[in-house]
């Protein structure tokens, strides 16, 4: 069964540390000043916040098989 994970287009991202503030848990800034998904140890809903928030659209869903 898929299941659906987190990832950050990290090229598009412009750093602007907002999904770490809303889900700290999942998401990190890395030496380059650009967001990662460090895991998935959150709630879908939460994680949801977190791309609804970005402003350049760089957080999406993919299926993890």
């Amino acid at each position: 069964m898929a299941k659906k994970i987190v990832y950050v287009d990290e090229p598009v991202c412009i750093g602007c540390t907002l999904c770490t503030q809303v889900c700290p848990k999942v998401f990190e800034m890395n030496d380059d000043g650009k967001s990662f998904a460090k895991t998935q140890d959150d709630t879908e809903e939460n994680i949801q916040q977190a791309i609804d928030s970005c402003p350049v659209n760089c957080i999406k869903w993919k299926e993890n098989e």
